[in-house]
């Protein structure tokens, strides 16, 4: 028995005309409220009330460490007897792509809005301390059950959108573009709580697919297919406790997509398998409806009680661009590395299922660029040799055959440009011109990186259940290899059942095997840290999870990386302004 509490927090923070984050478009953008959007938190604390852990889930693109860093210092101030720290407390998204932007300090993920947004980033801090204050003030004795169900092949909720790709990993079974259904994480696993008197509390549940049926053209702030999925389940549990939260959590969604099918005549895919949609909306509630019916299956069959009363968790900040890889994690490879974040311009040229970026003629020309720029530095550091030619080999050798389109981590677009200094017309792009307007009055000028390069790994331990943040989105098979490292490292823990949490605590980008990141699609450009980006991962969890099975006292997982500051005078360079488009629409 453990003290579980529940709770909701509203955070739709709409401003009509900022943009909405998830494709990435100065042109995606909100103009209504089409759901609205919460934060549902989870407090799970022993009977002695010796450790306790909260995650929360919110109906948004990511989290950013502004947003954690908000949520704490409220907290901290005003709480204190709550006493939540980094540690105790993992916020994670389930990934809509018609959430609010300009929540962010880190100023690339402020472009499409465009730039910071208080009233943005104070709603959604708000909300998630709301959920949290309601979770805390409901708790009472309650009990944990695990199930698991794998959803049937002929149901058409989720597609390998890069098969290709996926195909090129030498442990799986090759698929066709026609049974890409079958080549990606089909299981759902959940948890529901459950209190002393028998009445269902809530639940949370992790599955992979993009929240992302509605498209770049819709224009509403809408949680998307788990939105409604949640909104269904919780209305299926009025009866019996009309406060019932249930949160849809992401799963290894970062190859796996709801879109499916292609019309020349629509401007993008759209969900649901033969005999497709074309209404958008109708295709979200369609898949959210199936991800509902696979929740309410799993609550009401028989599932097991998690075994043990432990409440327990560790985390650790890790400086992702800097990591010198083992060999024992490279297949005996010697020299393997990361690098500063970089975004490669099939990253910038968006995901052909999900929505386009750049337009197909900027990324040649931002090819080009890119690679003369390369040249340029490989005979620089040639001549040059010291520090900057070390630092060059590193790149080359984590970042390799990427067409590097924003150094993010150094700070540069196409590896060496300052971003008011682009050499790409700004009538070209709304973005391009968005960006050389934010360099304009400063927003570039911090010395802090464009994207978060110190992240959070964290596990958080419900018993025998293992909740492992992830500050990324993640590929079906790179999951699967993550996960069989961290259940051999939590066995001592008595860990039975590893889940991976998504786009928790931070963000920045993918992970992709090295297998796949050579192909060089969507999820190998925005795969920032390298092609090793998952062996280096795999090696920091071990040395976490190792510590973690540690008595509490012996642990020191301190390792002096600590998240990158920024001082209000830089947040205010890259408050909110008005971009052609919005001032079009007369923004209220």
């Amino acid at each position: 028995m453990l003290f579980i509490g529940t709770g909701k927090g509203d955070i739709t923070a709409f401003f009509k005309g900022t943009g909405l984050l998830g494709y990435g478009l100065p042109t995606h953008y909100a103009l209504d409220v089409e759901t609205p959007l919460y934060a549902r938190a989870f407090v799970f604390e022993q009977l002695d009330k010796s450790r306790k852990v909260c995650m929360v889930n919110c109906e948004l693109g990511f989290i950013t460490p502004s947003l954690k860093q908000g949520v704490l210092a409220y907290l901290q101030k005003n709480y204190p007897e709550l006493q939540y720290d980094t540690e105790n407390l993992l916020l994670s998204a389930q990934h809509t792509h018609c959430g609010p932007s300009g929540f962010s300090y880190h100023v690339i993920y402020n472009m499409s809005t465009p730039g910071f947004h208080k009233g943005v980033y104070d709603k959604v801090v708000s909300g998630i301390t709301e959920a949290i204050l309601e979770a805390e003030k409901n708790k009472k004795k309650g009990k944990i059950h695990i199930g698991k169900s794998t959803f049937s092949p002929d149901i058409p909720v989720s597609f390998n959108r890069t098969v290709d790709a996926y195909n090129l990993n030498p442990e799986v079974k090759k698929y066709s573009h026609e049974t890409r259904h079958l080549a990606v994480d089909r299981e759902m696993t959940l948890l529901h709580f459950i209190s002393e008197s028998g009445e269902p509390m809530g639940s949370i549940n992790w599955f992979a697919v993009h929240t992302s049926n509605l498209p770049n053209t819709f224009f509403k702030l809408c949680s998307d297919n788990k939105g409604f999925a949640a909104t269904y389940l919780e209305e299926s549990f009025t009866k019996d406790n009309p406060s019932y939260v249930a949160a849809f959590a992401q799963g290894a969604c970062g190859d796996v997509s709801a879109r499916v099918k292609y019309n020349a005549k629509l401007p993008t895919a759209r969900g649901k398998w033969e005999g497709f949609f074309p209404d958008d909306l109708k295709s979200s509630k369609f898949n959210g409806n199936l991800q509902f019916e696979k929740a309410k299956e799993i609550i009401d069959s028989s599932i097991q009680e998690i075994k043990n009363e432990t409440i327990d968790s560790i985390s650790m900040f890790l400086d992702f661009g800097n990591i010198n890889i083992d060999p024992k994690f490279t297949n005996g490879e010697t020299g393997c590395v990361t690098s500063p974040s970089c975004m490669g311009i099939s990253f910038l040229e968006g995901s052909i299922m999900d929505g386009p970026g750049l337009p197909t003629f900027l990324g040649a020309v931002a090819r080009r660029i890119a690679r003369a720029t390369r040249h340029k530095e490989l005979k620089r550091a040639l001549k040059e040799g010291g520090d900057y030619a070390r630092f060059i080999e590193r790149k080359n050798k984590a970042q390799a055959v990427k067409d590097i389109g924003a150094a993010t981590g150094e700070r540069k677009f196409l590896g060496n440009f300052d971003a008011g200094k682009i050499p790409l017309p700004s009538f070209s792009d709304e973005m391009i011109l968005n960006i050389k307007k934010m360099a304009k009055q400063g927003g570039f000028d911090s010395l802090n990186p464009w994207a978060p390069q110190v992240l959070t790994l964290q596990i958080l331990q419900l018993g025998s259940v293992a909740i492992c943040s992830l500050p990324f989105e993640i590929t079906t098979v790179a999951s699967w290899r993550l996960k069989k490292t961290l259940e051999e490292a939590l066995k001592p823990k008595g860990i039975d059942d590893v889940i991976l949490a998504p786009y928790a605590n931070e963000y920045n980008g993918y992970i992709t095997t090295y297998e796949e990141y050579q192909l060089q699609l969507y999820e190998g450009g925005h795969n920032v840290f390298g092609q090793y980006s998952l062996n280096a991962l795999q090696q920091k969890y071990t040395e976490l999870a190792n510590e973690f099975c540690k008595p509490e006292i012996s642990r020191s997982p301190e390792n002096g990386v600590h998240p990158e500051i920024f001082t209000e005078e830089e947040i205010k360079k890259q408050t909110f302004f008005s971009s052609k488009r919005i001032n079009k629409m007369k923004v209220e």
